[in-house]
C-alpha cells in the first residue's frame, strides 16, 4: 500500500518566501485560495534545533487548515519525504509575486 503523499508548498508571505510540507492540498471553496492541511515538520533530535523550522512550527501551531492566496503560490511539488521547513527573504530575482492592481478599475462611461 503506497504511503500518503507529501507536498512541498512554496509561497510568498509578508516579503518572505515560505517553504512548508503538507499531506493535504487542494483548491479551496473560497475562490482564489489553495488550502493546505496536515503540515509536516521534520522530527529531529531535541539536541539539534533548526531555528527557522522552529519559527514555522510556532507560527502554525494549532492551525488545522491554512488558506494561501493563489497569486502567492510559487510552486507545489509532490515529494517522497519531507524536508526542513524554512523561511527566506524574497530577494531573489527568480521569484517575484504575481502583479496585481491595488485598486479595481473604475467602470467606463460611454454616454458621450
Amino acid at each position: 500500500m503506497p504511503s500518503q503523499p507529501i507536498y512541498k508548498v512554496i509561497f510568498h508571505n509578508g516579503g518572505q518566501v515560505y517553504e512548508v510540507f503538507a499531506r493535504q492540498i487542494y483548491q479551496s471553496d473560497m475562490w482564489g485560495f489553495v488550502e493546505i492541511e496536515e503540515l509536516v515538520f521534520g522530527e529531529r533530535s531535541q539536541i539539534v534545533v533548526d531555528p527557522g523550522e522552529e519559527k514555522l512550527k510556532n507560527e502554525f501551531a494549532g492551525v488545522k487548515r491554512s488558506y494561501i492566496p493563489m497569486q502567492c503560490i510559487v510552486r507545489i511539488d509532490e515529494v517522497e519525504k519531507e524536508g526542513a521547513a524554512r523561511i527566506s527573504e524574497a530577494t531573489s530575482a527568480k521569484i517575484a509575486p504575481f502583479p496585481l492592481s491595488a485598486q479595481p478599475m473604475a467602470p467606463s462611461h460611454s454616454d458621450d
